[in-house]
């Protein structure tokens, strides 16, 4: 099975940690965030990686070549003349990825137990075109679902600002949940990136917007797992505390 990890980022939250290194390769619990995503996708069955790179993604590269790729099929997109966001990161990977099969996306700071596995399983038995990972935490942005957990919009608590540009929101009519930064793709929306309209740099969620209401663009509510944003010094503390524990356990 394929898989992408997103290890592009410039990690400014997390500087001066970042100053001289790469986000992907900071240390939590004895580990970096890199080998964790890595580990955890192999242990689920992904053992055809693609690793996009940019900020100090030479050190990336050494990193994997000095632990033999972790046994996996280890491929670099390679970002480094310029950073492409994440829709345009999954465009430039589309060699790596496109087929047959659906390939699964984790962020390199996301530390999450869902069962990856099966949130591939989900997707594959259901005939959405991706299915993003969500739940019910406290943001100022949510993806809009209706009650079969497909996505119609998207707001900004915080200003107002919704989208689609013809979204009308209305309080209470949609679930608002937030996205967990885990999905899984079927190569057959790469089609749909072929406008000009998503050239170069952009975001992954502003397309799925864009194209929901033709698209199954689906959720896959998280139930009963711990989940941590990582690409922050105190979420990075809290992730930190409960690897610990959890491997006393």
């Amino acid at each position: 099975m394929k898989a992408m990890i997103f290890a592009a980022g410039l990690g400014t939250r997390l500087r001066p940690l970042t100053d001289h290194t790469p986000k992907a390769l900071v240390p939590i619990a004895g580990k970096t965030m890199l080998e964790r995503v890595i580990l955890r996708l192999k242990n689920a069955g992904f053992n055809d990686i693609t690793i996009n790179i940019h900020h100090f993604g030479e050190q990336i590269i050494e990193f994997l070549r000095t632990h033999n790729d972790f046994g996996a099929t280890i491929h670099i997109s390679d970002e480094r003349d310029r950073l492409l966001d994440t829709g345009g990161g999954i465009k430039k990977a589309r060699p790596f990825l496109d087929g047959n099969e659906p390939f699964l996306v984790h962020n390199a700071d996301i530390i999450c137990d869902v069962d990856l596995a099966e949130l591939y399983r989900h997707h594959r038995e259901s005939n959405a075109e991706a299915t993003l990972l969500v739940s019910e935490r406290q943001t100022s942005r949510y993806l809009l679902l209706d009650d079969d957990n497909l996505l119609h919009g998207w707001i900004n608590k915080s200003t107002g600002e919704t989208k689609p540009g013809d979204f009308v929101f209305q309080e209470g009519e949609y679930r608002e949940m937030a996205f967990g930064g885990i999905h899984v793709i079927s190569p057959s929306i790469f089609r749909q990136m072929e406008s000009a309209q998503w050239e170069g740099k952009f975001s992954i969620i502003p397309f799925y917007l864009s194209v929901c209401k033709t698209t199954r663009i689906q959720g896959y509510p998280l139930q009963s797992c711990h989940w941590f944003d990582i690409g922050k010094p105190e979420t990075l503390a809290k992730a930190e505390n409960y690897l610990i524990e959890s491997a006393l356990k």
